[in-house]
């Protein structure tokens, strides 16, 4: 028969041995275990099931808040908060497009963020193609008068994602110069990598003082007619039916959950996604999976005990519209004692590559994450991580530490800001893969004890 003292040892080593497993942030067996997770998956299909599209400054941006808010303390978070603030907010209208001559035919156009209205009654007008962005820069100044710009391009899927830097400024400021050229209008090809008959949304902006013109995106089958159509050495007539509103300052916010450290002078970690997204699809890719990512990389760091670094979790709104809610968070938690920013918003494909922007006093870090990822297939990058959208300003305002884990692009855009963007497009497997390279990071930043100060900018 045991004694006592015997049972009290062997109860002793039970606890001790408990409070070791719970405490267990080793990177490996944390990457093990987040390659079975099921919680990201679960969190994307939630999002985009229980609340869908979810446009700034809308109602259903709302709803998603308190969705965020319930899902986030359900998982266990400290501190989860709604943070509001106010946005200039656009919404869609009636949106068709078509030829009137030589080949009169419909054309699958949507309009693009900021667009200005033809009003319910349309704009009939004289067509003028610009191969490129360039040819419309060229173009001298009123010679659209009265006229619709047509801008194409010839954006191709890349694995970082860089075409879209390349080929995006047809959107991003196309626009804006065709209205200063006197253009009544301006449809675009869309900004996309796709041949789906789905025309890709996002935001465009006008300079202060320049009068927001209709703008739209056709659909790249459509935009590739339309261009097929001018080789013909005909005229093209086109009527366009865009009634976008600008309704005003509305309300917004950031959503922010915490997994407190337990010292929090070494400074916490900000792992960013937007919670927002364009009102065509349901947001699943962008960025319903960064959220999810995210918070299930957080939410398996939590599994295994408390870590040394807080872990802060940011699901920022109106990211789509403007980066509102990166501003805002800027603005509001600049004097907060941050370390280190990463932000996953591209999608939920594999991880393959890692890039860093550290101080040399934690080059050792950045060795063994870069190590620790290697069974994952993801390599270390040879440019400086720059963050996401969301995270911009308070990088910059507290000049941090920065990890980007980059995913593979090369399907992104064939699904980026279209109706397409929804559940179904989302591999579990792949997901499983983000959140075991996230779960992987976290593990051995968190419990570091490296000084991520990076030196002051020149």
């Amino acid at each position: 028969m045991k004694t006592l003292s015997t049972l009290l040892a062997g109860v002793t080593a039970l606890s001790l041995s408990t409070a070791t497993l719970a405490n267990d942030h080793d990177p490996m067996a944390l990457q093990a275990k987040a390659l079975q997770d099921d919680v990201a998956y679960d969190i994307v299909e939630g999002l985009t099931t229980e609340v869908g599209p979810r446009q700034a400054g809308t109602e259903a941006e709302a709803r998603a808040r308190n969705w965020a808010v319930a899902k986030l303390n359900a998982l266990g978070f400290s501190n989860v908060r709604s943070e509001a603030y106010l946005m200039p907010t656009w919404i869609r209208g009636k949106e068709t497009a078509a030829v009137v001559s030589p080949f009169p035919q419909a054309l699958a156009i949507t309009a693009l963020g900021n667009s200005g209205s033809t009003g319910d009654k349309g704009l009939t007008a004289e067509v003028v193609y610009f191969p490129t962005l360039a040819d419309l820069v060229a173009a001298p100044d009123g010679s659209l008068t009265g006229k619709i710009a047509f801008v194409s391009h010839e954006m191709k899927p890349t694995q970082d994602g860089s075409s879209y830097g390349a080929f995006g400024p047809a959107r991003f400021v196309g626009p804006n110069i065709a209205a200063k050229k006197g253009a009544a209008a301006i449809i675009i090809r869309s900004a996309g990598t796709d041949h789906h008959r789905n025309p890709h949304t996002g935001n465009t902006n006008f300079e202060a003082g320049v009068t927001p013109i209709p703008a739209g995106a056709l659909s790249i089958p459509d935009a590739e007619n339309l261009a097929r159509m001018f080789a013909r050495g005909k005229a093209v007539k086109l009527k366009l039916v865009l009634t976008p509103q600008n309704i005003g300052q509305q309300q917004s916010g950031n959503v922010i959950a915490e997994l407190p450290g337990s010292d929090p002078s070494l400074g916490m970690i900000v792992i960013a996604c937007h919670l927002d997204s364009w009102d065509l699809g349901t947001g699943a890719i962008d960025d319903a999976s960064g959220c999810a990512i995210t918070a299930a990389a957080a939410k398996q760091i939590m599994a295994a005990g408390q870590p040394k670094r807080t872990i802060r979790l940011l699901w920022a709104g109106a990211e789509e519209v403007g980066i509102w809610g990166g501003k805002a968070y800027g603005e509001a938690h600049t004097g907060d004692n941050h370390a280190l920013a990463m932000e996953s918003d591209f999608g939920a494909d594999r991880i393959w590559r890692v890039e860093f922007n550290f101080p040399d006093s934690a080059t050792s870090v950045a060795k063994e994450i870069e190590q620790a990822l290697q069974p994952l297939a993801i390599g270390r990058g040879t440019q400086k991580a720059s963050g996401g959208a969301d995270v911009q300003s308070i990088i910059a305002n507290n000049n941090l530490a920065i990890i980007d884990l980059q995913q593979d692009g090369t399907r992104y855009f064939d699904l980026h800001h279209t109706p397409d963007d929804t559940l179904d497009k989302i591999d579990p497997e792949q997901l499983r893969q983000n959140v075991a390279a996230w779960s992987t990071v976290l593990a051995i930043v968190a419990n570091s004890d490296a000084d991520f100060t990076m030196p002051a900018k020149q």
